[in-house]
């Protein structure tokens, strides 16, 4: 639209104007006046709070260190197979029951609580090699959940024991690293069924070296620190002393783990005490001790009071085969 002359005439004298307001505007308030006080609350800084750790978990039959304070009796075996031990001669519920009635028998030759456990045979030596090559069969970690889930709900202590053929403790170990997480769960290595190139079960006797020993051990402390765990188990069975090599070289230092060799050995009682008694030559510092009967091939039996006072030091875990 056109602008009018009376438009051009009144444009300019408003901009002046509005221009007049602005200066008396700055006047009455200078840039270096004094601001009025603040009335609001003063700013109070932010904290953040840490968590607490969550407690450690304790053992069955209470505590975080597992030896001495403990004696543990086992049924050794794999769940639903007879031959390979007395735990698969029943199922899940009839095993805990029969744990407990042979641990209830060494209660009265011990000050200490008697906690009964599982040995429970997770990978087994096959005179196959299978589909990997490593002569041994492992169970699906979900199909021991059952067992493990009974263990802790009747306050027993579970140990999974690897018989690894042509395959390496750690590897093994590693594919239980979820059941392992769990406070009543502890390892058990049988180097009887370790193979080397060549070797085949019950042909050769295995072995293992320090060093292989080593790495389950260490992977193993750093685990159970990581998860915050109570001290675990790891138990080294042995009944000829070729089968652990360099055993003086074991690293038994690590406070997360309780190192304990187990005697395998069976027969006549002069043979059990002869085992018994070669292994702890030479014993590497630290260890604790462990102590199978075997149901069949023992002559006879040794009884629970018999067992515990073998000596020089006593057995702190037993199982039965």
């Amino acid at each position: 639209m056109a602008v009018t002359q009376r438009g051009r005439f009144l444009l300019p004298l408003l901009a002046g104007l509005l221009a007049l307001a602005g200066c008396a505007g700055s006047a009455a308030a200078p840039l270096d006046a004094a601001a009025p006080p603040s009335t609001a609350a003063p700013a109070v800084p932010r904290t953040t709070t840490t968590p607490a750790p969550a407690p450690v978990p304790e053992l069955p039959g209470g505590g975080h260190v597992l030896f001495p304070g403990r004696t543990m009796v086992a049924l050794y075996g794999h769940p639903g197979a007879p031959a390979l031990g007395v735990l698969g001669e029943q199922g899940v519920d009839g095993a805990v029951e029969r744990a407990r009635r042979l641990a209830a028998q060494y209660a009265p030759h011990t000050a200490e609580p008697v906690v009964p456990a599982f040995e429970i045979i997770a990978t087994v030596a096959s005179s196959a090699p299978g589909a990997d090559g490593d002569y041994s069969a492992g169970s699906a970690p979900e199909d021991l959940v059952p067992w493990v889930d009974a263990a802790a709900a009747a306050g027993m202590y579970v140990v999974l024991d690897l018989q690894p053929g042509r395959s390496d403790f750690l590897t093994q170990a590693r594919r239980y690293t979820d059941l392992l997480r769990r406070p009543n769960v502890g390892l058990a290595l049988d180097p009887e069924w370790r193979l080397r190139p060549g070797q085949k079960h019950r042909v050769q006797v295995g072995s293992v070296d320090a060093a292989e020993v080593n790495d389950v051990s260490s992977w193993l402390a750093d685990l159970t620190r990581e998860a915050r765990l109570p001290q675990k188990l790891l138990m080294l069975h042995q009944f000829q002393p070729q089968m652990i090599r360099d055993r003086e070289q074991l690293i038994t230092e690590r406070d997360e783990l309780s190192v304990l060799l187990h005697a395998d050995g069976f027969g006549t009682r002069a043979e059990k005490m002869n085992t018994w008694e070669r292994l702890h030559q030479g014993a590497p510092p630290g260890v604790t001790w462990g102590w199978k009967n075997f149901y069949d091939e023992d002559r006879p039996l040794f009884a629970p009071v018999e067992t515990l006072a073998v000596g020089p030091a006593r057995p702190v875990f037993v199982s039965y085969q």
